[in-house]
């Protein structure tokens, strides 16, 4: 593991690790720079004011980081008085870190540097023994002088062009995502409109010749059985159509949550799709039943896929649908919080078949309307149970709380 992962891991195990830290560092950091001003000021014949000027110094670290300048400020005298370099060097390299032009920094390095160079007090006495020093003195001094301004502001603009690194960064990352999103929306947008394009062009065409198709055989045939049974594959044809158109619009819909305004299914077209199913259902209903569009929806649909497949399956089976509230009990559904299953009332719809009287029909299947269903219930908060009875018959059943809808 490297330095940052083993730094996060220990983050990860002791959440005040990180601020114990930088407490430690800025009390050792004080106490260098107070070791240091005062030991400089020691001796001195302005041991007073090289005092004095080591307290305002220890002042401005502790405003450093909010103020940089100021902090700066406070530490020049310290370094004037009494040579004490150490509080100057570290507000030197916060400045050069914060600002914002490096004209300040380089400003800030030469007077700290000249600061060093120059003798400690610089009072007249001193500068004229400046001035017979050693060539070789001088240009020791000189050196030492441009070091001390000169570090503290490189390192400070290093580690300034470090974050403003580490934030392009972050944001050109933020860039990447945010166009790869954008890639997988248009993909899914192509996607979208080519399948509308194939429901529209293939599958409605040919719901619609079904239909129309029925239309002329409810016209001309001559049984009675047969212009019933036409009339309602020319019903069932025309509602397809309506579903389809409605899904089109969905699928050519500008963004995922604008769907268009077309009217979804709802409790009260149950009645007319179990009428019209063509397979005899019955079907019971509560009164006054009050649902969320979304809980509709899942009803309806589990209702059409419930008749669609007894259909299929179970010809000339009796069918019942019953929609109703019940009470929530034991064991009422699996993987339900506590032993008692889930709190509140239930909606419960039941779609149960008999045996088959008849052979089955050979209708294509997609084997995707229960996964379809499951889906809807999970959505809800639900769940959904589908299979055999034990006599013969077939059971589909979806329960929903109501109290979480």
């Amino acid at each position: 593991m490297g330095e940052p992962g083993r730094w996060a891991a220990v983050a990860a195990r002791a959440p005040w690790a990180p601020a114990a830290l930088r407490v430690l560092g800025e009390a050792g950091l004080l106490a260098a720079a107070a070791l240091d001003a005062l030991t400089t000021s020691a001796g001195e014949r302005v041991e007073s004011w090289g005092a004095l000027a080591a307290g305002v110094a220890l002042l401005g670290l502790l405003l450093r980081r909010r103020l940089p300048a100021v902090g700066f400020l406070m530490a020049l005298p310290a370094l004037s008085l009494s040579f004490a370099l150490v509080p100057a060097l570290v507000a030197l390299y916060q400045l050069s870190r914060r600002a914002e032009h490096q004209r300040l920094s380089l400003v800030a390095g030469a007077v700290t540097a000249a600061l060093a160079a120059l003798p400690t007090p610089p009072v007249p006495r001193e500068l004229l023994a400046l001035a017979s020093q050693s060539p070789r003195d001088l240009l020791l001094d000189l050196v030492y002088g441009s070091l001390a301004g000169a570090a503290p502001v490189a390192l400070g603009r290093l580690a300034r062009a470090r974050e403003e690194l580490r934030h392009q960064l972050v944001a050109l990352d933020a860039a990447h995502c945010a166009e790869r999103e954008l890639r997988e929306a248009r993909a899914l947008e192509r996607e979208r409109l080519r399948l509308a394009r194939e429901m529209h062009d293939v599958v409605s065409h040919q719901v619609s010749l079904i239909a129309v198709q029925a239309g002329a055989l409810q016209v001309t045939a001559r049984d009675e059985v047969v212009r019933t049974s036409a009339s309602t594959i020319r019903e069932l044809g025309v509602a397809t159509l309506e579903e389809l158109r409605h899904m089109v619009g969905v699928l050519r819909a500008p963004r995922p949550g604008q769907a268009p305004s077309e009217p979804q299914p709802r409790l009260r077209d149950l009645r007319h799709l179990v009428e019209a199913s063509g397979c005899g259902a019955s079907l019971e209903l509560d009164d006054g039943l009050v649902l969320e569009p979304p809980v509709e929806r899942a009803v309806y649909r589990t209702v059409q896929e419930g008749l669609t497949n007894a259909r299929k399956h179970a010809p000339g089976a009796a069918v019942a649908v019953r929609v109703g509230v019940r009470a929530a009990g034991r064991g009422s559904r699996e993987g339900a919080e506590g032993p008692e299953g889930p709190e509140g009332p239930e909606l419960e719809v039941v779609v149960a078949n008999g045996p088959r009287a008849g052979r089955p029909l050979g209708l294509p299947s997609s084997q995707m309307g229960l996964v379809g269903l499951r889906e809807r219930a999970d959505l809800l908060g639900g769940d959904l149970e589908a299979g055999a009875d034990g006599e013969g018959g077939y059971r589909l059943r979806l329960r929903v709380p109501l109290g979480g809808c």
